[in-house]
């Protein structure tokens, strides 16, 4: 029997290891060791922004796994403007094991068809790959990522073997997420959407409503 479309929906936040969510998100007293497992007792997901700064060591991806319950995934960050860590990248990412979700791509840079065609091309094939691409050039490449079985961040529309979301414009009530909520209960394929970070322990919040409604639908306006 195949998932139910909220079994395929994974909604987190951009990051756990914020002091300032203490103790607004985690209870007073949690030592900061013990953010992640706190957190993945509330959501299935989580970005892994760190990767997109600094590669960490292989042990610390098997620290993060080893912290988790099954079921849960990291979104690893790779940043697309530094192809010589694509290697690297690809083979430590692979110790998170099954908690290895799919890995966000960041390009900041105008379309570039040769750099698209070189990080496809010495990425592991394997992993599911969603590049986030923030320049207007890059509309309608949509296609070409089909085409190699990656998905463009925010797109709802177009072929994909998954989907993957980001919501960078907070505050929110329920009339801006329920436009993300009925997209993520309507997706055939498996979602996963996250809340920006803010200082305030405001993204667990909102992921959490952002569940609430694709659940249980939006509230009818009076």
């Amino acid at each position: 029997m195949g998932q139910t479309s909220l079994e395929r929906a994974h909604v987190g936040t951009s990051g756990w290891a914020y002091p300032s969510w203490k103790p607004g998100f985690y209870p007073a007293g949690t030592d900061g060791a013990d953010f992640l497992a706190y957190y993945a007792s509330r959501f299935d997901t989580v970005e892994l922004n760190t990767t997109g700064y600094r590669l960490p060591a292989e042990e610390q991806f098997r620290r993060w796994a080893d912290a988790v319950p099954p079921g849960f995934t990291f979104a690893p960050k790779l940043p697309g403007n530094r192809p010589g860590i694509v290697a690297a990248f690809s083979e430590r990412a692979r110790h998170l094991g099954e908690h290895l979700g799919p890995v966000r791509v960041a390009l900041t840079s105008p379309r570039d068809e040769g750099m698209l065609t070189l990080l496809l091309g010495s990425l592991d094939p394997g992993l599911r790959l969603a590049f986030d691409l923030q320049d207007d050039s890059w509309d309608g490449v949509e296609p070409v990522l089909a085409k190699a079985g990656a998905v463009r961040v925010n797109d709802t529309e177009s072929p994909a073997p998954f989907r993957y979301l980001r919501l960078r414009e907070p505050p929110y009530d329920d009339a801006t997420l329920a436009p993300w909520a009925d997209a993520i209960r309507r997706a055939q394929e498996e979602t996963w959407c996250f809340l920006r970070h803010e200082d305030e322990p405001t993204a667990p919040v909102y992921a959490e409503r952002l569940l609430a409604l694709t659940r249980t639908g939006a509230p009818r306006a009076r």
